[in-house]
């Protein structure tokens, strides 16, 4: 008698991604920073912003300002969530903003859903 084994999801993301983003989000701050992005508009000063904030993503300084954080800690979270496709950074003029990379995001649930 053989077991039938279900063969594996093909997934774009491998073991080495899925602990970058696991190592990503054991950090409560980057967490909630990935939660406020979730939705610019109710986190964020929207009167303040120079792009939108749902298009474009949230100013890196609004960010610092939420977080009371020192910048270079802020800059130093946001690259490591970028390092982990959790978030796409965008150039305006001087300022960086940055917002969720969503379709990544799903992607990676519906992986975990298939590994776990």
């Amino acid at each position: 008698m053989t077991a039938h084994t279900e063969p594996e999801p093909r997934s774009d993301v491998d073991v080495e991604q899925l602990l970058d983003v696991f190592k990503a989000l054991a950090n409560p701050v980057r967490l909630q920073v990935l939660r406020w992005l979730r939705e610019p508009a109710k986190h964020f000063p929207v009167e303040r912003a120079i792009a939108d904030p749902v298009e474009v993503g949230v100013c890196v300084t609004h960010i610092q300002e939420k977080t009371g954080l020192a910048q270079s800690t802020v800059s130093a979270y946001l690259a490591e969530l970028q390092r982990a496709g959790l978030v796409r950074a965008t150039r305006v003029g001087k300022w960086t903003h940055y917002k969720r990379d969503e379709a990544r995001i799903a992607g990676l649930v519906a992986t975990l859903g298939h590994s776990l």
